[in-house]
């Protein structure tokens, strides 16, 4: 668990670029480097959140936790890769608002060593889990389709309808089912008992928060509320934050716009914009223990689904027809990845010639000279620095 605890806080501290981003240093920490779960497994893994309503690239790290070290590991995969942005926004809501990061150079190239990470990824799965022309056909398809339908429910649809392709045209690649690189340490018991709770949850706070007129309740509602209901994560849970909060008056419009620029600046999932916003309230509880509930609240939904899913998945994935299955999305995950790489990874960051160039530089470093993510994130930054100063 320490070992868990320890590596998701170093990728909260360096993880730029938002989920996608986050998936590619999850690819390179986890299964290049460290080989806690191999290819198929994590790009199952992927697939699965994407399903699943929550923030997905934090999904995909608690899951990976959970294999690792069971409960307490996905708990402490959570801690680590949360803390970090989120002490950091909480800091920014509680007063240190005097420094403009709009020009910053290097968090500029930040922006660019995303890039590198994400390309990175985009390659190593796409060599992985697209070896023929149907896959690699399938990732084409699913790539133009996120591009020109970019929702979370038309990336959706395009997972389940390369399910569906893949049940069709690949049942025979790949040869019969292999066992999962990793297994699940609890069994489905548990898996009901948290998708219960994520339910009961959904229902029952709402009643409870119009029986009983109680401010943190109805605080821990709305975000529970706005983490159980939103699909891909990210970005997309803004507007149900910003109906949450705003209306009742718990948080002025100008004090929302002003977290969420503070949260393109650090580290980690965007779903830590929820400590902000806790923080900042005028309703109790605010400070540390408004942004404490609010974040708890909103993170919760994922972990019970994660919990509850994975024991029926792994099940599910030793099928020779979810297989077949499974290849299809695969290779539209890839595509996805391959859209989301264009945009908006690319189109934030790339806007001159030297920017090409540090991507490039940050690109070899990782693929040719295999240095740590971490450290290259560092060099991005740097360059980004330089260049913003030659400007």
């Amino acid at each position: 668990m320490l070992e868990v605890l320890a590596v998701a806080s170093r990728l909260g501290l360096t993880s730029f670029g938002g989920p996608v981003a986050h998936l590619g240093y999850y690819r390179s920490e986890y299964v290049v480097r460290r080989r806690w779960l191999d290819e198929p497994t994590y790009a199952d893994l992927v697939a699965l959140c994407q399903f699943l309503p929550g923030p997905a690239s934090s999904q995909v790290g608690i899951a990976i936790g959970i294999f690792r070290a069971g409960l307490l590991g996905g708990l402490a995969a959570w801690v680590g890769f949360t803390l970090p942005s989120a002490i950091a926004l909480v800091l920014f809501g509680l007063g240190i608002k005097g420094f403009d990061l709009s020009g910053a150079g290097w968090l500029h190239g930040l922006k660019v060593g995303a890039v590198a990470v994400v390309a990175q990824a985009v390659w190593g799965m796409g060599q992985a889990l697209c070896p023929d022309r149907e896959r690699i056909s399938i990732a084409i398809v699913a790539a133009l389709t996120a591009l020109t339908w970019p929702t979370a429910g038309g990336q959706v649809l395009v997972i389940a309808a390369a399910g569906l392709v893949g049940l069709r045209l690949l049942p025979g690649s790949g040869g019969p089912a292999a066992p999962p690189g990793v297994r699940v340490p609890f069994g489905r018991a548990t898996g009901v008992v948290a998708l219960t709770a994520f339910f009961a949850l959904l229902v029952a706070l709402p009643v409870l928060r119009q029986v009983v007129p109680s401010p943190p309740l109805a605080v821990f509602d709305g975000f529970y509320r706005a983490g159980a209901l939103v699909f891909g994560g990210g970005h997309v849970v803004l507007p149900l934050l910003q109906a949450e909060v705003v209306p009742p008056g718990w948080v002025t419009n100008e004090e929302f716009l002003a977290g969420y620029g503070a949260a393109q600046a650090v580290p980690g999932p965007l779903f830590t914009f929820a400590a902000y916003l806790g923080a900042v309230m005028h309703t109790q509880p605010s400070g540390w223990a408004g942004a404490a509930l609010a974040l708890v609240a909103i993170f919760l939904p994922g972990f019970l689904l994660v919990v509850g899913a994975l024991p029926f998945w792994d099940a599910l994935r030793l099928h020779p027809s979810f297989q077949a299955a499974l290849r299809g999305i695969n290779a539209a995950v890839v595509g996805v990845l391959l859209a989301a790489l264009y945009h908006p990874v690319w189109t934030s960051a790339i806007h001159a010639p030297a920017d090409f160039a540090l991507a490039l530089a940050a690109f070899g470093l990782l693929t040719v000279w295999r240095l740590p993510p971490w450290l290259v994130v560092a060099f991005a930054a740097a360059g980004g620095a330089m260049i913003g100063a030659l400007r």
